[in-house]
This record gives structure tokens, sequence and C-alpha cells, in this order.
């Protein structure tokens, strides 16, 4: 049987995205703090701590963002940290096997983030618009 329900027109039952450019300021601020701080703590330690820390760091800020945000922000965590965290310091250099598998992590941690937060909207959503 099939059961009518009112939906109110004042809520929306999937909160709206952060813009994008919006994330990749947030993230690339946040992103060199961390590594600035990072710097100043252990004197340019390993590189693959703050890797650990930027796909955390980038995991959270997506859960506000689309999918489409994803790549945009895996690349600016990836300039920032091969540029500040990564010995030379100051020059971009490509070492393709490194670097392919630090872009991946941080494209991995921002799609995860997003997906993440969107079964999260949804399945609140769900449970909103069934009660």
């Amino acid at each position: 049987m099939l059961q009518w329900k009112r939906i109110s027109f004042g809520v929306r039952p999937v909160p709206d995205p952060v813009t994008t450019p919006s994330v990749w300021a947030v993230t690339s601020l946040a992103a060199l703090a961390l590594v600035t701080a990072f710097n100043f703590l252990d004197q340019q330690g390993d590189a693959t701590l703050d890797l650990m820390a930027l796909s955390l760091l980038v995991a959270l800020v997506s859960t506000g963002a689309r999918f489409v945000a994803a790549p945009g922000t895996a690349v600016a965590c990836w300039l920032i940290l091969k540029a500040f965290a990564t010995p030379p310091m100051g020059r971009l250099t490509w070492a393709a096997p490194y670097d392919l598998g630090r872009l991946a992590c941080l494209l991995a941690a921002a799609g995860i983030g997003t997906a993440i937060a969107r079964l999260i909207h949804a399945r609140a959503a769900y449970r909103r618009l069934k009660l």
C-alpha cells in the first residue's frame, strides 16, 4: 500500500556542497600551515609523515566538497608537499614513481572523504524523509 507524506519545502534533505574554489583555498592554506608546522617541529623530517598528515587533512576538508574538487585538491596539496616538505626545498622536481604515488594517495583521500560525506548525508536525508 502506498502511503503519502508531506515533504516540507523549507528544509533541504541533503546539504549543498561547498564551492570548489573555496575548498581549494581552504585546503591550500591548511596544507601550507600543516607543512610549516611540521618543518618547525622536526626540521625537515620524513616526507612520508607529511604525506599521511596531508592525506588526512584532504579527506577532512573534502567532506564538504563535490567530487569535481578532488583532483584540484590533490594537486594543490601535492604542490605544497613537493615545494615545502620534500628535498630539494623550494624547487619543483618530478620523480615519476614517487610523485605518482603521492598524487594517487592524495587523490584517493579526497575521493574517499567526499564519498563518505555524501553517503552520510544521503543516509541522514533518507531517515528524515522516512519519518
